[in-house]
């Protein structure tokens, strides 16, 4: 059984980016389950209230914001809903991104400017608008995503490992800036996990689901694939008093994978 206590949660506002499905709506789920207020953040309207409205009819304290995070006036919206509804923030999770299976070769510009606008900018943008609001609450916890690709390198992913590199050491530049105020920045780097975006990667590099998911969880230690919960259990450690003494890190959850 959760106990709430143990996690320091209770009351808390988190907000999740990416939380209409995969890992972004694992976290959000576990987050509400030990007792805190979540916004759930993402672009897609649709898939967001249909979430939300599942975990409302549990009793869950939950929210959806439409917000792309890429778009600064988007992120100014969140930023005064929260200050308006609940004066301050007490956990941000950094999860949205979006992936393009392509060498810098067969890259499109367009798609170069997603993944980095989104994976990496979106964090820069959300995090410059919210850490105002944090700090005033007296600090609070940030949680970015990242990847092992974002450690070591991977194929036909030149623009995602370029963003997910720049997340992991803008987690440690933020970490240092934004001690002082008592607000702790860590980076959560999953491996293959099963989630939509995984599934996608498939049908970009034009070959069978199921065969690309067998492939993405052979040669881990643990022989299987992540679950969004899997990742989920790692921000809940990242956000709560468990981890009060812990920042500027790299979480990796990946079944031993880059080991």
């Amino acid at each position: 059984m959760i106990t709430q206590d143990y996690f320091g949660l209770e009351d808390k506002v988190c907000v999740v980016t990416g939380g209409a499905s995969g890992i972004g709506l694992a976290a959000a789920t576990l987050l509400a389950e030990v007792g805190a207020k979540v916004i759930m953040v993402d672009i897609h309207q649709e898939n967001g209230q249909k979430a939300a409205a599942e975990l409302q009819r549990k009793d869950y304290r939950v929210e959806f914001l439409q917000c792309d995070v890429s778009n600064g006036n988007d992120c100014i919206a969140v930023r005064d809903h929260i200050e308006t509804k609940y004066g301050t923030i007490d956990v941000l999770f950094n999860n949205a991104g979006v992936i393009r299976r392509k060498t810098v070769v067969d890259l499109e510009e367009s798609d170069w400017d997603l993944v980095i606008n989104v994976s990496l900018k979106g964090i820069y943008l959300l995090s410059k608008y919210l850490i105002p609001l944090m700090a005033r609450g007296g600090g609070g916890s940030i949680i970015n995503t990242g990847s092992g690709w974002g450690i070591k390198g991977g194929d036909q992913a030149a623009a995602y490992c370029a963003a997910k590199a720049g997340v992991v050491n803008l987690t440690k530049a933020m970490a240092i800036d934004h001690g002082p105020q008592n607000i702790r920045v860590n980076c959560i780097c999953p491996g293959d996990t099963d989630t939509p975006l995984l599934r996608d990667e498939a049908k970009q590099l034009q070959v069978k689901e199921d065969e690309f998911l067998v492939s993405s969880a052979k040669g881990r230690p643990l022989e299987r694939l992540g679950t969004p919960r899997d990742i989920a259990k790692g921000v809940l450690f990242l956000a709560s008093d468990l981890s009060e003494w812990v920042t500027g890190t790299d979480l990796i959850v990946d079944g031993g994978g880059l080991a």
